[in-house]
């Protein structure tokens, strides 16, 4: 019988657990005996979430992993403990706590952190992140500071992301993954002098989502600009440049969605009996003397006007 094989070392395991939750790469730690380590990770539809904590190491990618490995990711990384030294496509930069950083995992790379650390980490296939290769080198190994346009938006919500993913799942779960893929693309195009709405599929895809909103929460009163962009994880003002080309602006197509829904209502049976009040807040107005303001500056009637309207023409009908 062959003797028993001794268990791996825990610089073996680190870089086993490393490795398996990200692409395969060469772990050394920086002190003699290595810190425990810590890595947590989640799906959320095309992104995966992971929690990184652990003691001082340097992270290579060579071009003999590269060739064992030939999946086509990103990864972008959010320091919130300790700063990383990185260095990709010929640049080095410091990625300090609250700054995002990009490493793409085809050409090699190296991150070396000194002291202790924790990091989010957001691993996607590159092809769904929709950003030209050009802009891609442009910003590998570069920080996206706090001083940045979007930043602050960004890494806002990608931290909270990050704090929630355990509780995401399914549909809602791959939502939040897909917008948080938006809201990078958006910054990157923003460093490299392109701003998203200049990137017409993503802008559409985003509306359609801030669309299919708007109808199926038609009857909180609490749905305004304000609501349905925390919603997205976007500004109120890239909201109101989404809506820039449509016939209406978001606050007036509320409205419009809403008195639509009124009048429906108003022109059946039920409504005599259920009342113009009733009709009102089950879509969201809540004053009775404001909906029937807005509705006869709409339609040009009262919602008393159209209900008379509607039973004269059912009377009609029936007789």
């Amino acid at each position: 019988m062959s003797p028993e094989s001794p268990d791996p070392a825990p610089a073996e395991l680190w870089h086993e657990v490393v490795s398996r939750a990200f692409v395969p790469l060469d772990v050394r730690f920086l002190p003699a005996a290595p810190s425990p380590g810590r890595i947590v990770t989640r799906q959320l539809g095309p992104v995966q979430v992971s929690r990184v904590e652990a003691g001082p190491q340097a992270v290579t990618r060579n071009r003999r992993l590269i060739a064992r490995n030939g999946d086509d990711f990103l990864i972008l990384s959010l320091q919130q403990r300790g700063a990383a030294l990185k260095d990709q496509d010929g640049r080095q930069s410091r990625i300090g706590p609250g700054e995002l950083s990009l490493s793409d995992p085809s050409r090699p790379f190296r991150r070396e952190l000194r002291c202790p650390f924790r990091f989010l980490s957001f691993q996607f296939p590159r092809a769904d992140l929709r950003v030209r290769d050009g802009d891609l080198r442009a910003v590998t190994a570069t920080a996206f500071a706090r001083t940045d346009g979007c930043h602050r938006l960004v890494a806002s919500c990608l931290s909270r992301l990050g704090r929630s993913a355990a509780e995401l799942e399914g549909p809602v779960g791959h939502q939040l993954g897909r917008t948080a893929l938006d809201l990078l693309a958006m910054l990157i195009d923003e460093r490299c002098g392109r701003f998203a709405p200049q990137a017409p599929d993503r802008a559409a895809s985003l509306l359609v989502r801030v669309m299919d909103r708007i109808v199926r929460h038609l009857g909180d009163p609490e749905l305004s600009p304000a609501a349905i962009a925390a919603a997205h994880f976007i500004s109120v003002r890239y909201l109101h440049v989404l809506f820039r080309a449509e016939e209406l602006s978001v606050g007036r197509r509320i409205r419009a969605e809403r008195l639509r829904r009124c009048r429906q209502e108003l022109l059946e049976p039920a409504a005599a009996r259920d009342g113009v009040a009733a009709v009102a807040r089950r879509w969201g107005f809540v004053s009775p003397s404001h909906f029937s303001r807005a509705l006869r500056e709409e339609y040009g009637q009262s919602p008393r006007d159209w209900q008379k309207w509607a039973s004269e023409r059912n009377a009609s009908a029936a007789a």
